[in-house]
C-alpha cells in the first residue's frame, strides 16, 4: 500500500510532466499515428519519460507499465507483479490535438489487480484528483485549493446525471443511455474527455458514467483509484464486478459503467 508520503511523491510527478506537457501544448507540435491507429505527440513521449524515471527513482523495486513504452512488459513477466504502476502519460490525447484542455496525467498503484491508490492530474485547467484505499479521496485547483471529495448517492427516480465520452461514442452506450430514460424523469448528459469523467463521479459532479466501447487500463486505473477511495465503484458491464487489472494477457478492459453509491447495476 502507498502511504499518504508516497502518494505526493507520485503527485509531484505527475505535476511535473504536466508542465512538459503544457510546454508543447502552449507552441506547435506534429501529430503521427500509432499502430492502434491512435495519436501520438512529443508530450506523450516528454510526459513518458518524466514519470517512467521519475517512479523508477522513486520507487525502484516496483515495476512501471506505461501505456508509451516501446516495449510492454510481456505477460509471462506481467502475472507474477503483485503491484506495479500503470501509466498513461496523456489520457485523451484527440482532445490534447484538439486544443479543448480535457486531457490529463493518469498515475494508478496497483496491488492484487486492484487499483489502490492513483493520482489523474488535468494540467490544462489545473486539476488534480488523487485517492487512496482507506484514505478517501480529494481535488485540488487553482480556485478552491484542496478538498476532500465524495460521490453523490444515485438517485432512484428523477433526475440522472450522466456523463460520457467526447471523441469515443458507441451505439452500445448510445442505447444504454436511452434505456435509462424509461427509468429518469430527465437524463442530463454532458460529454466529456479523457478519465475526467470517472473523476467527476468520484467528486459527485455526475452520477453515471457508462462505457460500452474499448479503453484500455492505463485509461482507467488511477480515476477508478480515486473513484472508490471517494466510495464509488467501476464494475464489469456483463457481470456487475469490480474491474480488474492484470488478470489476462490482453490489456483491454471490459465495458464498464462507474458510479456512486446506490446504483442498482443490471447486467445485460
Amino acid at each position: 500500500m502507498l502511504s499518504a508520503t508516497d502518494l505526493d511523491a507520485v503527485r509531484a510527478i505527475a505535476a511535473e510532466a504536466g508542465d512538459t506537457i503544457m510546454e508543447v501544448y502552449s507552441g506547435a507540435f506534429s501529430v503521427r499515428c500509432k499502430d492502434d491507429a491512435s495519436p501520438l505527440t512529443a508530450a506523450d513521449l516528454a510526459a513518458h519519460r518524466i514519470i517512467t524515471n521519475g517512479l523508477r527513482a522513486e520507487f525502484p523495486d516496483v515495476p512501471v507499465l506505461s501505456e508509451e513504452e516501446s516495449n510492454l512488459a510481456p505477460w509471462q513477466i506481467r502475472r507474477r507483479w503483485e503491484r506495479y504502476f500503470l501509466v498513461d502519460p496523456l489520457d485523451g490525447t484527440k482532445e490534447f490535438v484538439q486544443r479543448n484542455g480535457q486531457f490529463t496525467v493518469n498515475i494508478a498503484f496497483i496491488e492484487g489487480g486492484c487499483p489502490t491508490a492513483g493520482v489523474v492530474h488535468a494540467p490544462a485547467p489545473e486539476l488534480t484528483y488523487w485517492g487512496r484505499a482507506g484514505g478517501g479521496a480529494c481535488k485540488e485547483s487553482a480556485e478552491d485549493g484542496v478538498q476532500s471529495i465524495a460521490c453523490e448517492p444515485v438517485p432512484s427516480r428523477g433526475k440522472l446525471r450522466v456523463v460520457g465520452s467526447r471523441s469515443h461514442s458507441s451505439p452500445a452506450t448510445e442505447e444504454y443511455v436511452e434505456r435509462l430514460r424509461s427509468r429518469f424523469e430527465e437524463i442530463a448528459f454532458l460529454a466529456v474527455g479523457s478519465s475526467i469523467k470517472i473523476c467527476m463521479v468520484a467528486e459527485g459532479a455526475a452520477d453515471l458514467y457508462p462505457r460500452l466501447a474499448p479503453t484500455m487500463e492505463w485509461d482507467t486505473a488511477a480515476a477508478h483509484a480515486v473513484l472508490t477511495a471517494a466510495g464509488g465503484r467501476l464494475v464489469d458491464h456483463s457481470t456487475g464486478r469490480e474491474l480488474m487489472y492484470n488478470y489476462k494477457e490482453d490489456l483491454r478492459n471490459r465495458w464498464f459503467v462507474a458510479h456512486g453509491p446506490g446504483w442498482q447495476h443490471e447486467t445485460p
